[in-house]
């Protein structure tokens, strides 16, 4: 099966679009409800979830892993692909290189969390492709926590996304990088707020074309087509509190059941 994670509902949206790639892969989702939000915790600690959650995902049987979630990516994917040489992982990434290369103005402003932007793959990202632009950035606290409460376009969420983005507006930003898979359940109400002449990027497409190319390459893709009984997404959370949203919530993105499963990790 193809295992994914996220700290909570938000790796949801990139499921969303490897289901649309890949129907017949058996896919198994983990929120990490228990430890939600990642944004505001420290890199070690962050890392430390990764390495259980991962663990986890290969003792159920995944070929691959999507690291659903760019807070944990600029946390743990060095240390994971270090740590489980033989499993593939594919991470998230804010969407720097595209967004250079689409902007008239020559600047790009980049939403994310504050652990996102202080982690070594994001001073990566723009090392290797920032250099013909300018590229700011904005911590968004709140926002998972709005996203979580599937509280999409309230006053609270219009006001702080106003907060974060206006700024970023101000300073000459014509591209906006969403760098936080939870900021997807957000992109309709962000629009609409900045217009049309805002460009707004997801990477959940283009990571999801990277899970299908992997399969590929490594010749990794399932054989034939699975029943349906067996076909069923597997969607799970570390603290079943939080059990009916995420099951509504995957179950309205993909128009299609769930099997929802509690998972106690050591």
């Amino acid at each position: 099966m193809l295992g994914m994670f996220d700290s909570g509902l938000g790796g949801l949206s990139v499921l969303r679009e490897i289901r649309k790639r890949e129907p017949h892969e058996k896919l198994l989702y983990l929120a990490d409800h228990a430890h939600c939000p990642y944004g505001t915790r420290t890199l070690v600690e962050i890392r430390s979830f990764a390495m259980q959650i991962t663990r986890w995902l290969c003792s159920e049987g995944a070929k691959l892993i999507a690291v659903a979630c760019n807070t944990a990516s600029a946390a743990a994917l060095h240390s994971l692909r270090e740590t489980f040489p033989s499993t593939p992982f594919i991470g998230m990434e804010p969407a720097v290189k595209p967004a250079v290369v689409n902007t008239t103005t020559g600047t790009v402003g980049v939403l994310a969390t504050e652990a996102t932007i202080k982690g070594k793959l994001f001073g990566e990202l723009l090392d290797r492709f920032a250099e013909d632009a300018t590229v700011l950035t904005q911590a968004c606290p709140g926002l998972v926590e709005l996203v979580e409460k599937e509280d999409y376009d309230s006053s609270q969420a219009r006001s702080l996304l106003r907060r974060y983005a206006q700024p970023l507006l101000d300073l000459g930003a014509d591209t906006l990088v969403l760098g936080c898979t939870h900021y997807s359940f957000l992109k309709t109400e962000l629009q609409e707020m900045v217009g049309p002449n805002i460009n707004i990027i997801d990477p959940a497409p283009a990571v999801a074309d990277q899970v299908s190319r992997v399969l590929t390459e490594k010749n990794l893709r399932s054989k034939s087509e699975l029943e349906q009984s067996d076909n069923l997404i597997v969607v799970c959370t570390t603290d079943l509190s939080h059990a009916t949203h995420l099951s509504r919530q995957a179950q309205s993105l993909l128009g299609e059941p769930v099997h929802l499963r509690a998972v106690e990790l050591d």
